[in-house]
């Protein structure tokens, strides 16, 4: 659970974030109140970054990542924030050793892992769907079922938008570079389950495709970097979703950029979950308030009958 904003005018920026940090345990999730989120990008100028979701990018905490960039960075400075902003992806992005290709191939592999249970998961209940309605299903069936919603899924990928920093050959890379590993995924995962060549084929495609398109999972990380460049008069912000690198590629989108300027005197942008803040300016929470608007609509609806009556 995580609660960030930023809060711009003309003269200043103002980042906070809660410091609570929920883990998963044997026992269940417990939450730890003492988790850093908010830190400086540079020791000399005022750029800050605040990170939620994800506590680690690649197995290595952000804390870690950040403090490794500022002493890179050192006295660097750059005339505007979105250059601060996009130097830190860069950071990220350019084979950088603090993800080694071990690192890359878990990434690869949980990921695939994940999307084919998916799918496998998907093949299962259409089976049983038939079974119980017809009380038997062939080979045959099994296996057209299999292929149906292998394709299903591919199609589905192929409707997304190739994320832009992405190179056009970097499915087909990936295919050729990992295809191991991603059969190992499908072999653990699919098991003795009929699988034709093209089905093969269509499953190695959907794993790269993944690390590809603009497709994001749930437990990504958020980044937020705000503050002055050089030459900014006024503040500004500029947000990503950040998941993980697969051959040397940073799967990242740009989320959100803010600014104040002439037209823009003052803003507040929430971050994460956002409904902590609507609360505390609106003083309701968003889902009691859509309730309660929800509820007041139906008696409305229902007003002019019930006078009539």
């Amino acid at each position: 659970m995580t609660a960030e904003i930023a809060i711009m005018n003309k003269e200043a920026i103002a980042l906070a974030a809660d410091s609570a940090v929920t883990m998963t345990q044997e026992k269940g999730k417990k939450i730890f109140p003492s988790a850093n989120k908010l830190f400086a990008l540079s020791k000399y100028h005022p750029v800050g970054i605040m990170v939620y979701g994800s506590a680690g990018f690649m197995d290595v905490p952000w804390e870690t990542i950040i403090k490794i960039y500022r002493n890179k960075l050192g006295k660097q400075k750059f005339g505007t924030l979105n250059k601060y902003a996009n130097n830190f992806v860069a950071f990220l992005d350019n084979s950088n050793p603090l993800f080694p290709e071990t690192q890359q191939k878990k990434y690869l592999y949980g990921s695939t892992f994940s999307y084919f249970a998916l799918i496998r998961k998907k093949i299962k209940e259409k089976i049983k769907s038939i079974m119980e309605k017809e009380g038997k299903i062939t080979d045959d069936q099994v296996e057209r079922i299999t292929s149906d919603m292998i394709k299903y899924h591919l199609d589905e990928l192929k409707k997304a938008k190739m994320l832009p920093s992405i190179p056009r050959s970097h499915i087909d890379d990936i295919i050729n570079k990992y295809g191991n590993i991603i059969n190992k995924a499908r072999e653990e995962v699919f098991e003795k389950l009929p699988i034709s060549t093209a089905s093969l084929n269509q499953l190695r495609r959907i794993s790269a495709t993944l690390f590809s398109k603009n497709i994001f999972k749930v437990n990504i990380s958020g980044v937020v970097i705000a503050g002055f460049g050089e030459k900014d008069t006024f503040p500004s912000l500029k947000s990503f979703d950040i998941e993980g690198i697969v051959n040397n590629k940073l799967k990242y989108k740009v989320r959100l950029s803010a600014e104040i300027n002439f037209e823009n005197n003052a803003t507040i942008i929430p971050f994460a979950q956002r409904e902590m803040v609507a609360t505390f300016m609106e003083g309701i929470e968003p889902y009691l308030r859509d309730q309660i608007e929800g509820y007041l609509s139906e008696i409305f609806d229902k007003y002019p009958e019930i006078i009539v009556e």
